[in-house]
């Protein structure tokens, strides 16, 4: 049964965590004491009806103030499919957070509140998508019946996003009218809107064809741990522990460690205790080497025929989280990718993006909370990487500010 991950996006108050939690329940994806949860917690609040916000609004400071701060992760699965949802927050002080959710998403559900339109963070969490290669989004054209069901309104919702998305890398777009609130297109067909003829949101999310985000060609294999139990019944094992980000790796393969240049093959490869023939993403494995070389934690192993980029320039596309300080050329922090951390330094920051118009900002070399930058980094010594677009693992990286270990930023190698 295939998964399918997707990410809810859109600006506060759109009713993201409402269709979520009308999903789950018009799916029938609800345990009974859930529901009795969310119903007493309705009662205590004073709503009228059943509010499935609730249902993934889980943090007190959530419930009290009705928006979602942090990324709600839930599972369902119809006879179709198998389905992880990310319920991210629309506010714009988490966006943070949205990136964080939507980083491992194949679809983006773009939530637009029928009476306000396209509006800022619809722009920004639509381009922020794009950045992280969801190359499919569902605009989700809520709150039809504060509308009148109008189909006027909707026909110009989706005008004004579609003008906006098309100057965006998206291999597909589909738009749904409907209420979360009311159930209206979330699992079953509207009475109230006949004049739409396309189908449900579950109903599209469980026909959707998404390609693998996984590269299987190019094999990487940052190494995470070494393994040395020096133990009486293994006195001489020494293996490598990490997850596979692309490729696949069989007993056998010659394979090249970076940075040092070290040829060698692979002995074994093991996932726990077993021994498998082959390795591939997202598989956490251990594996040995014929030839007794040193490996260490921040190291690569890739195979020698396609080897990754090398090199202490680094051109990215960032997403600034922090609302203490300021980027700007000169700043220094700690980057970590994959398995390895090195300071860097910004050399240049090329330009900003007004999310809006998608237009570049030239000349204004300091980013804040919130700004999309194309930024030129400089690290203390060569990373081993990809371009985002090719593999998400090797091409995405964090910049960490050194006095506070606060996560400062995001970014996607160009």
């Amino acid at each position: 049964m295939k998964l399918l991950r997707f990410t809810t996006c859109g600006s506060v108050d759109d009713g993201k965590s409402t269709l979520i939690g009308r999903l789950l329940y018009d799916a029938k994806s609800i345990f009974e004491d859930q529901l009795e949860a969310i119903e007493r917690s309705s009662e205590r609040r004073g709503d009228e009806r059943v509010n499935l916000a609730l249902l993934t609004d889980g943090l007190r400071a959530e419930r009290e103030q009705g928006i979602t701060i942090d990324v709600a992760y839930r599972y369902f699965a119809t006879p179709r499919r198998k389905f992880i949802i990310a319920d991210t927050p629309g506010h714009v002080q988490y966006t943070r957070n949205m990136v964080t959710g939507a980083s491992s998403a194949e679809t983006a559900l773009i939530l637009i509140d029928a009476r306000h339109g396209v509006v800022e963070q619809t722009c920004r969490h639509a381009f922020i998508s794009s950045l992280l290669g969801i190359r499919h989004l569902v605009v989700c054209v809520n709150k039809m019946d504060l509308v009148d069901w109008s189909e006027q309104r909707y026909l110009q919702i989706t005008s004004d996003f579609l003008a906006f998305v098309s100057r965006l890398d998206v291999a597909a777009l589909t738009t749904i009218p409907m209420s979360a609130l009311e159930g209206d297109n979330v699992v079953t067909r509207s009475e109230h809107m006949p004049w739409y003829d396309g189908p449900s949101l579950l109903y599209h999310l469980e026909h959707l064809h998404v390609g693998g985000a996984n590269n299987h060609v190019d094999a990487r294999f940052p190494v995470q741990w070494v393994v040395r139990p020096q133990s009486e019944s293994h006195p001489d094992f020494r293996g490598y522990a990490g997850q596979v980000a692309g490729g696949v790796f069989k007993p056998g393969d010659e394979v090249l460690v970076l940075p040092s240049g070290f040829h060698s093959r692979i002995d074994k490869i093991y996932v726990g205790n077993r021994e498998v023939d082959e390795a591939f993403p997202p598989q956490s494995v251990c594996l040995t080497l014929t030839d007794d070389v040193d490996v260490s934690r921040g190291d690569m192993i890739v195979k020698a025929g396609s080897p990754p980029t090398s090199s202490q320039e680094l051109d990215v596309m960032l997403c600034w989280f922090s609302d203490r300080k300021k980027l700007q050329p000169g700043s220094k922090y700690l980057l970590r990718h994959t398995t390895q951390e090195v300071k860097a330094v910004v050399q240049e920051v090329q330009f900003k993006v007004d999310v809006n118009t998608l237009h570049r900002i030239a000349d204004d070399p300091i980013v804040a909370m919130n700004d999309i930058a194309r930024v030129k980094l400089r690290t203390a010594k060569p990373l081993h990487f990809d371009r985002y677009a090719r593999n998400r693992v090797t091409g995405s990286l964090v910049l960490v500010d050194p006095f506070t270990n606060d996560t400062v930023a995001a970014a996607m190698i160009r």
